[in-house]
């Protein structure tokens, strides 16, 4: 007796050859998520800085100062904060692959001066 094909119609090893051919784009797909996920968490970030430095503007303290402070390290160095009606935060998205560029995200946030919701 000779080999036997299975139900599909493949030989044997047929399974580890498409699941080599299927390896890259797998890949691309795991990085695209990566970078998805990255890009979220920079906008929370940026939400988070926005929010503290609006706080410390209305309490009267150095609002960018407390934007800046409120940002993850590896966000902090290409920051642009403003303050003035409100803080405006802007962050660059780190490339999960070196060489490509990402855009920036950016948040806002203001807090009510009358204290009323």
């Amino acid at each position: 007796m000779g080999p036997t094909l299975d139900s599909t119609g493949g030989g044997p090893g047929q399974a580890s050859v498409e699941f080599v051919a299927v390896m890259p784009a797998l890949a691309v797909c795991v990085v695209i998520a990566a970078q998805i996920v990255v890009v979220g968490w920079a906008l929370w970030s940026a939400g988070n800085a926005a929010r503290a430095g609006a706080r410390a503007e209305e309490v009267g303290s150095n609002a960018e100062a407390a934007a800046r402070h409120a940002l993850p390290g590896s966000l902090r160095k290409d920051a642009a904060i403003r303050s003035g009606d409100g803080v405006r935060v802007r962050v660059r998205v780190p490339a999960i692959l070196p060489g490509v560029s990402m855009p920036s995200v950016s948040a806002a946030s203001t807090l009510d001066s009358d204290g009323g919701a």
